[in-house]
């Protein structure tokens, strides 16, 4: 026998504006209606006038209460679009498809981007309520348009100090206040000179990136960034090879890594700047404080987890990777531990530069295929008044 909600959804999810109930169709208008308990903010509640029917939202946020309600008529309000950076997504994760419904509004970044003639395409969006200004990093380049939502008139000031600590002083900044109601206002200056005083909420901040260095480019797509970029104790996957283990490992969007003995997590970053998540191993107390560092500083601390402790301690505990690295530590014992913990079709990637764990790919590699690659590089170097080719120690890879 089918549930009653499967026929009839009980939850409605609307997209309000600034301009209230003027803005809502008629299907928002007759949910309202026959709600009997409305969700929102305390901003929402007041421009659908729901009154006493109102609830706001506990702090921190939490669905339980709305799920507590399950079967009677409710509605839950957000800004613009719920499943753009809204409760929509949040709530949906908990329903059966038939339960509920949603009417959306334009999003913030819909109505920001035909007041600045921008195609929304072509832009970069974020919502900075929670999250830091650093998640915006991958994304700072000549040129790059941003729409970022903001907790707060005090973020705007902060975000545009931390845009100018970045070399992007000289960027154009709108501030975006109040959009699509009438207290809709969008004043401009640069992240470096803004002063704007009494800015209102909602509020969203629109960039577009400039820097007075001309050797500003940001971070490049292409794997392998600078050394100097990590916080490290010299225990880094030096660029050169970490574009070969890049290339070995094929991150792609979606797709989890395991980073065992991940030293300063360089090869986690640029994984989860590929779009994936990652899972760092590591023993040693001041490489764990390294590697949470790269990855604030990278905008990647929501998709890399650190995990403080010895590989084989841990494997039971991690999320089933499609990709493992062993940077450091690997033996026969670990592949054993490997073999036994990852899913079929797992890709596996080792670098050694000891003669011991070259002597184990050896063999590994006779018995299970794969590829191996032997690398060794050499940086041109002062050589008395001259100069010379220094190298570096050979690394042996194996892939499979």
């Amino acid at each position: 026998m089918s549930e009653p909600w499967l026929s009839k959804p009980w939850l409605t999810v609307i997209g309000i504006g600034e301009d209230g109930l003027h803005g809502l169709g008629d299907g928002s208008r007759s949910a309202l209606a026959r709600a009997q308990h409305v969700f929102g903010g305390p901003r929402h509640l007041t421009l659908a006038e729901v009154g006493s029917r109102g609830r706001e939202w506990p702090v921190p946020f939490d669905v339980a209460p709305v799920l507590a309600l399950r079967g009677q008529p409710v509605v839950v309000l957000a800004s613009g679009d719920p499943f753009w950076f809204g409760a929509g997504g949040s709530l949906a994760a908990h329903l059966q498809p038939g339960e509920w419904v949603a009417h959306p509004a334009p999003s913030t970044f819909s109505i920001a981007a035909s007041r600045l003639a921008w195609r929304l395409e072509a832009v970069h969006s974020f919502g900075l309520h929670a999250a830091p200004f650093a998640r915006t990093r991958s994304a700072l380049h000549p040129d790059a348009q941003l729409i970022c939502l903001l907790r707060d008139a005090a973020a705007v000031g902060e975000f545009a100090k931390w845009l100018s600590a970045q070399g992007c002083g000289a960027s154009d900044l709108w501030v975006l206040e109040a959009l699509g109601g009438p207290r809709e206002r969008v004043r401009q200056s640069t992240a470096e000179a803004l002063s704007f005083a009494n800015i209102q909420t909602p509020v969203a901040v629109a960039v577009q990136v400039a820097s007075t260095d001309t050797t500003f480019k940001g971070l490049p797509r292409s794997p392998g960034l600078p050394d100097a970029g990590f916080a490290s104790d010299g225990q880094i996957t030096k660029s050169p090879i970490r574009a070969l283990t890049l290339a070995a490992l094929a991150p792609r969007p979606g797709e989890h890594l395991w980073d065992l003995g991940a030293g300063s997590g360089s090869v986690s970053v640029e994984w989860c700047l590929a779009g994936g998540t990652s899972s760092a191993v590591e023993q040693h107390a001041e490489r764990v404080t390294n590697i949470r560092s790269n990855a604030a500083n990278f905008g990647i601390d929501h998709r890399l987890t650190v995990h403080h402790g010895h590989t084989p301690d841990m494997l039971a505990s991690l999320p089933k990777p499609h990709a493992i690295f062993v940077g450091g530590g690997f033996d026969m014992a670990l592949f054993d531990l490997l073999q036994a913990a990852a899913p079929q079709g797992a890709r596996l990637v080792v670098n050694a530069v000891t003669l011991e764990t070259e002597s184990a790919l050896l063999q590994l590699h006779a018995q299970h295929g794969g590829e191996l690659l032997r690398i060794e590089l050499a940086q041109a170097a002062p050589l008395g008044r001259m100069r010379g080719w220094q190298p570096s120690r050979p690394v042996v890879q194996w892939s499979v």
